[in-house]
């Protein structure tokens, strides 16, 4: 039994985390977003709404700086206000502003949102059970060691999400007549949207796969639906 106490402890600390970065994240999103209320917007919205056969799709304005895209656990989709000014200082056009709101839908959609915070209590669940384990054999190097696997682990899981809600949006933005031209001219932009010149890449980008393979990857399913013969 005592041997099993540190994988318990670790799994009810990954509970606690887990419930309360929950609430800790509604509360933040509560208190500092508000709905989106742009036309060209919400037009554009309204078209993947009925791609969806959706009502509506809602989209807030989460107020800081970063330029990012969130899909929140409780399934709201957020565009950073650092995001929404690049788009009205002409940065970003509507049509490229509207692809990372279907990418961030395709989060939702595939339920990568709740699962990232339930993976992210479960990595630190992982990290602290592995770290205690590997510091009694390798005393001092443990926990470097189990931080490194982790956050391997972390990175692997967080680019196959990302793979797949490139090709949700892709799919969306195709059936809604957008196309995934603006997709991909927003992917090329990215690093000098989202870094000053001569900073660092921010770590949410290098989490994320290679521009030039993400866009490969959607030129792959465009070239595979090309070839469906059409009725």
């Amino acid at each position: 039994m005592l041997k099993l106490t540190p994988i318990l402890l670790a799994l009810l600390y990954a509970l606690a985390t887990y419930r309360f970065s929950v609430w800790r994240t509604a509360r933040e999103l509560d208190a500092r977003s508000t709905e989106l209320a742009d036309a060209r917007l919400r037009a554009l919205m309204a078209q993947m709404a009925r791609a969806l056969d959706l009502p509506r799709i809602r989209v807030h304005i989460y107020e800081i700086d970063p330029v990012n895209g969130l899909a929140a656990p409780d399934g709201r989709i957020f565009i950073t206000r650092g995001f929404y000014d690049k788009y009205r200082a002409g940065q970003v056009t509507a049509e490229e502003l509207a692809s990372v709101i279907a990418h961030e839908m395709g989060h939702v959609a595939l339920g990568h949102s709740r699962r990232r915070m339930i993976d992210f209590s479960g990595q630190n669940a992982m990290r602290a059970a592995l770290g205690m384990m590997l510091s009694r054999i390798i005393p001092g190097l443990g926990i470097y060691i189990a931080n490194t696997l982790t956050s391997l682990l972390a990175a692997r899981l967080s680019r196959q999400d990302e793979y797949e809600a490139d090709a949700y949006a892709s799919a969306l933005l195709t059936k809604a007549g957008i196309g995934t031209g603006p997709q991909k001219t927003l992917f090329r932009k990215l690093e000098s949207l989202t870094a000053a010149r001569g900073a660092p890449v921010p770590a949410w980008l290098m989490s994320h796969p290679k521009t030039a393979e993400r866009i490969r990857a959607i030129e792959t399913l465009e070239a595979r639906w090309s070839s469906i013969p059409t009725a």
